[in-house]
């Protein structure tokens, strides 16, 4: 893919300081790259709210639908399909079996609640598409021009499909997704095994390099792994989104990955007019090699809507989180 053109009357995009010094960025995809967290959370929605409806759980308060926003971010948001259907269940007092690889979708176990989820979100996939987000695909051309090496991570196996239909897989030199996570048999976030790996493909120490992420579990586990910057992304700008990614460990929170371009090529022609405030910095709590470079530039832009992407063709069958 080539890189997006400059906006008439703008100067190149560059980044803040706060970037500086990083050697290399580690991306998540669902939410960070690809507005596939949506359709996540949405198939998510449908599969336990089923499971809700036939395995009631004792206490009326709760047997509350799922909450795509709430419940998404903090229970199944990075992590594993598996982890993610039990911990959710677990959350609501629902104690499934574990049930057999090849269940069918359904309510009785826990494999086949992620099955019927996984069924929802390929469907879905395949009649809307997919979206990538601007201000990522801004990003991602600076540090392409700076020569900062890429990587792509994800729990989920349908990363490498998705970034592919995004029109991004090129700007990345490498991808570990679910499919590479079970074949090395890498525990899932909040352990740091998925970004390590990922950097050491890369041939960057963890301490030189940035982890981007809009999880809970994921921030927590840029911090773990000791990575010299962890960016919290807050797309659901809920009333303690932001708070909860720098309690997990975000040295710094953004709405979007434009909110770490330089001011004076920030604001094109259609975004001018945005009163969105910047990024913001974590507490003076988090010390040590995530204290990278210098305060991020105070400029911001509001988060832009994603821009629209093809859907995947009729017969795409891979499966992941």
């Amino acid at each position: 893919m080539t890189p997006t053109p400059d906006r008439p009357g703008t100067a190149p995009d560059e980044y803040a300081p706060r970037l500086e010094p990083v050697r290399a960025v580690v991306f998540d995809t669902d939410g960070v790259i690809t507005d596939s967290a949506r359709v996540h959370a949405e198939a998510w929605k449908v599969a336990f709210d089923a499971c809700l409806r036939d395995f009631p759980p004792d206490d009326a308060g709760a047997r509350r639908p799922f909450d795509i926003r709430e419940d998404y971010r903090r229970h199944v948001d990075g992590r594993s399909r598996l982890d993610g259907a039990a911990a959710f269940l677990a959350s609501r007092g629902v104690h499934l079996p574990d049930g057999q690889p090849d269940d069918p979708p359904g309510t009785a176990t826990v494999r086949a609640v992620a099955a019927r989820k996984e069924q929802v979100f390929t469907d879905r996939l395949r009649e809307h598409g997919i979206d990538a987000y601007p201000g990522t695909v801004r990003l991602l051309d600076v540090l392409s021009r700076r020569g900062v090496p890429r990587a792509a991570v994800s729990a989920s196996r349908h990363a490498g499909e998705l970034l592919s239909r995004a029109g991004v897989r090129d700007r990345f030199q490498v991808l570990v997704d679910g499919g590479e996570a079970a074949r090395l048999r890498l525990p899932g976030k909040p352990d740091p095994a998925l970004f390590l790996e990922a950097a050491r493909r890369l041939g960057a120490p963890p301490a030189d390099t940035a982890v981007v992420e809009d999880a809970l579990a994921g921030v927590e586990a840029g911090r773990r792994g000791g990575f010299g910057l962890v960016v919290g992304v807050d797309r659901t700008a809920g009333p303690t989104s932001a708070a909860d990614l720098r309690e997990h460990g975000a040295d710094l929170v953004v709405r979007d990955l434009s909110e770490l371009l330089t001011a004076s090529s920030q604001a094109g022609p259609s975004e001018a007019g945005s009163s969105h405030a910047g990024p913001s910095e974590a507490g003076s709590s988090q010390t040590g090699p995530s204290q990278v470079g210098s305060s991020p530039s105070a400029a911001s832009q509001a988060a832009p809507p994603a821009v629209g992407i093809p859907s995947p063709p009729p017969g795409s069958t891979t499966a992941g989180a």
